[in-house]
């Protein structure tokens, strides 16, 4: 009995398309903003120094998020130029 292999098309993740990674861009791009606003409110009320670290989090994720998608799409696009 001889198995013959399957070659089947790659599929990728949602997540990896082209446009998913515009609209995680722009989606991140806002939540960063956000957190920048946040974090010029708590500094300018003594009141609310103490929570300065939810807006300064929120930024430094975004900010993490927005770097690994610029990545990948840019590989996606030197990919696409190679070929």
């Amino acid at each position: 009995m001889i198995i013959k292999p399957m070659f089947r098309k790659a599929i990728y993740p949602f997540y990896d398309s082209e446009k998913a990674c515009i609209i995680i861009l722009i989606i991140m791009l806002l939540i960063f903003l956000f957190g920048i606003a946040g974090i010029s409110a708590a500094r300018e009320d003594a009141q609310y120094s103490g929570y300065i670290w939810f807006p300064a989090l929120l930024t430094i994720l975004s900010l993490a998020v927005l770097i690994s998608t610029t990545t990948r799409l840019v590989k996606h696009y030197r990919e696409r130029i190679s070929k």
